[in-house]
């Protein structure tokens, strides 16, 4: 029933109800997205966090998670590279449910996308790396010095989907070591620690296909007693500062960041393109909030580079400045 004045009905004219239409499609054109995004955001962060669960429980399960599958050299020089796949499938498919399982040369069929957008909105990279160097070039990498050597070895990848519809991809090092409690003076490499690192997809190749967003990554390190991380990497301050002021540079940045511990800045540095594929860029002179404890000096770690690749270096806390990136809790 219409408006009455006067005795008179009064009706909207149709130019008032498309100017009203109008207005609220302007508005739902407005908000939705926010909307869309946060709803988005939420289920990113809940699925994340279930996959980091589930992969700690089962790869705490794992007797030790070196010397999966094979390396061997054949007469005619060729490789032969089970190692990734063998993890998967001898290893980690006992202890969490998998439902389909790639080899390196059929990656795709589990669901990745070829094109994965890095954590500053830049191409990571357009095809799906098949091996640990094509990865991360620090991978193939030999290098001697007094207080360490080592030769990296290459391996091919391998991939997954999760029973709960995740894609992963997965990286194996199948001669990882175990952690040393800090027995070395001055730095430690990185790479000989990291036993196997997973690209996850949350969705499978249904985009936005972004770092942060669908896209992650899970560390392993130590063959055994393994430490699994997930970092969230968020803001990253060009500030150096003393390693008691990192906590306060990455709350000042956001409220819900915090500096992270030597293994999940390992992570950060194995997994880089996926944080900023720029040629120049690197994760250098970065705090950990690790301390070095049962010692009289007051030492610490901050992860950097030498020739590409990465180290954890012990500093003195009292006197060492450095830059800070900051991750998501």
């Amino acid at each position: 029933m219409g408006l009455r004045a006067h005795g008179r009905r009064i009706a909207f004219t149709m130019a008032e109800i498309l100017l009203s239409l109008t207005i609220i499609g302007v508005v739902a054109a407005i908000t939705l997205p926010s909307l869309t995004g946060n709803i988005n955001e939420r289920t990113w962060n809940t699925q994340r966090k279930a996959l980091y669960a589930r992969f700690s429980q089962a790869l705490a399960l794992m007797p030790s998670l070196n010397g999966y599958g094979t390396l061997t050299e054949d007469e005619s020089g060729s490789i032969e590279d089970t190692a990734a796949e063998t993890f998967v499938t001898a290893g980690l498919s006992k202890v969490m449910k998998i439902n389909n399982i790639c080899d390196s040369e059929h990656l795709k069929d589990c669901g990745l996308s070829n094109k994965v957008t890095d954590l500053y909105g830049s191409t990571a990279y357009v095809e799906i790396p098949k091996t640990l160097a094509a990865f991360n070039s620090a991978f193939n990498h030999s290098h001697s010095a007094e207080e360490w050597s080592y030769v990296q070895t290459d391996t091919k990848a391998a991939a997954f989907e999760t029973a709960n519809g995740e894609s992963v991809l997965a990286f194996y090092n199948p001669y990882c070591q175990a952690r040393r409690y800090n027995e070395r003076p001055g730095y430690e490499w990185i790479q000989p620690y990291m036993c196997a690192n997973f690209v996850f997809d949350l969705n499978g190749s249904k985009g936005p296909n972004t770092m942060g967003k669908d896209i992650g990554f899970i560390s392993v390190l130590y063959p055994s007693d393994p430490m699994v991380v997930m970092p969230v990497p968020d803001k990253y301050s060009t500030t150096t500062v003393l390693q008691d002021k990192a906590g306060n540079t990455c709350r000042n940045l956001d409220e819900n960041n915090r500096t992270p511990n030597k293994e999940e800045l390992a992570a950060m540095f194995i997994n880089r393109k996926l944080l900023n594929n720029s040629s120049s860029f690197v994760i250098d002179t970065s705090w950990a909030s690790d301390r070095i404890l049962n010692r009289s000096e007051n030492l610490g770690y901050i992860v950097s580079s030498i020739n590409g690749a990465g180290h954890w270096t012990i500093v003195d806390l009292d006197t060492t400045t450095a830059q800070v990136w900051c991750v998501k809790r």
